[in-house]
């Protein structure tokens, strides 16, 4: 099967080059390609060993009497009939939440052979990593990675040279036509594929997007099948109930007594923490935005929810509520403005992307802004850190008119740079605050963009 380059590679070759580097917790929602990043990586490697948990449980027995990694590496490599040696192998553990003590071991790793390359990863890792007291803190290394995002899906796609030139443009040399309305045109077909590695590979193959349905509806399955692990006292039908209604609040303020049946909200929120945990859904959490750090005055009570993939939601939105040919059929024909004001797809896509492209060391929270005021709808769809500021971030396709609360929100907050991410082309907006005098100004950035905006502001 062939391979399609992900942002994670880099991050991981550049471990595996270092004298010095830790065992890696390879963490992330099921299905979004962790394992055959870990196997790509592997043929850099003279020797690659794979141990998977579920479906070779013998290995569990290796790690029952004692953490001695001197007696566990030599019986492994018994066992697989490959060797295991430092700065030879790379070793690669997965689906090791199946094995609690093979994840408490890999700090032995990093104390008792620190030149072995060593990579864990695991579909509902973070359940067990919750559950243990310690699994090594300083000692262990954690990358987090996602579904693709938009400029992995045009490269999956052979677009290195568009890639290429809309890097290029700026905000006072924009694209030409052409360029910006074929990378619209790609974006549509992004929203509805999404990135899911195995859905990517098939529209990569078929062009078909029924076909691309029937893997993404593959891979909800999936996760529900997984609805029964997530500890027992979480109901599987309240979960699934709860996704669904996520799909169908996507980045508005989530209502827990819309997901139904009669839930108590304390029995949501469980479900909805659940789901976070398991990479499945993002929070996105209000914030008073007065200064950094945004966690110190987050308001979790309000608090919006974006699927970790766009084609999946669109999916679920189809279960939740039926035929949904007529948003599909909207995406790919609907006009730019439409599109982006019409519907949750365009501003989620903007949140997830902004997320993914950050470095993968760390987990990293999305936050937005709203007025609390009594009978004021004020809201700006995300306010992000950049260089010690407050940026925010408004998904519109309108011109300065249709921007009212993101003026608002840099008038009261004295800010002076904000980001329009739309499906214009690339350009800048300029206002002059009557009162101040204060010239405040607007990136507009084009949603096929996103990895771009940090370059706005070097």
């Amino acid at each position: 099967m062939k391979y399609y380059e992900r942002i994670i590679d880099t991050y991981l070759s550049e471990w595996a080059s270092r004298d010095n580097h830790k065992p890696v917790l390879l963490r992330g929602a099921r299905q979004v390609g962790k394992s055959t990043a870990v196997r790509h990586l592997g043929n850099a490697f003279e020797h690659y060993v794979e141990i998977n948990f579920e479906k070779q449980p013998e290995y569990k027995l290796l790690f029952k009497d004692n953490l001695d990694v001197a007696r566990i590496l030599p019986q492994m490599a018994a066992m697989c009939g490959k060797p295991i040696k430092a700065g030879a192998t790379l070793l690669f553990l997965d689906e090791i939440q199946e094995c609690p003590e093979a994840i408490m071991s890999l700090r032995f790793f990093k104390e008792d052979m620190p030149e072995l390359h060593v990579i864990a990863a695991g579909s509902l890792l973070e359940f067990a990593l919750d559950e243990l007291p310690t699994f090594g803190v300083g000692r262990i290394h954690s990358m987090f990675m996602y579904p693709m995002t938009f400029d992995e899906f045009l490269k999956a796609n052979g677009e290195h040279q568009l890639i290429d030139v809309r890097n290029q443009a700026t905000l006072s040399c924009p694209l030409s036509e052409p360029l910006h309305d074929k990378l619209v045109s790609l974006l549509r077909v992004y929203m509805l594929v999404g990135g899911m590695p195995e859905a990517v590979a098939k529209w990569v193959e078929t062009h078909d997007f029924l076909q691309c349905q029937e893997v993404q509806d593959d891979i909800i399955v999936s996760y529900e099948d997984d609805f029964p692990k997530y500890r027992k006292r979480v109901d599987p039908t309240l979960l699934r109930q709860t996704l669904r209604s996520a799909a169908v609040q996507a980045t508005k303020k989530f209502v827990c007594s819309q997901v139904g049946s009669g839930y108590k909200t304390e029995e949501v929120k469980k479900a909805l923490g659940m789901l976070t945990l398991a990479g499945i859904l993002t929070p996105v959490t209000h914030t008073s935005a007065n200064g950094l750090p945004f966690g110190g005055e987050a308001d979790d009570s309000y608090r919006k929810y974006l699927l970790l993939d766009s084609g999946l939601m669109l999916r679920l939105l189809n279960m939740a509520m039926g035929d949904i040919t007529q948003i599909t059929s909207q995406i790919l024909t609907m006009g730019a403005a439409e599109l982006v004001n019409k519907g949750a797809v365009a501003e989620m896509i903007v949140g997830l992307e902004y997320l993914r492209y950050q470095t993968p060391n760390i987990r990293h929270d999305l936050f937005y802004w709203v007025r609390q005021a009594k009978n004021s709808q004020a809201e700006v769809d995300y306010v992000v850190g950049h260089r010690q500021r407050i940026l925010p971030i408004e998904v519109k396709a309108g011109t300065q008119g249709g921007m009212k609360s993101l003026w608002m929100f840099m008038q009261e907050k004295k800010i002076t740079d904000a980001v329009r991410c739309s499906l214009e082309n690339f350009g800048k907006l300029e206002y002059c605050d009557k009162e101040s005098g204060i010239i405040r100004n607007v990136a507009i950035c084009p949603i096929y963009a996103i990895s771009k905006m940090q370059d706005f502001w070097k």
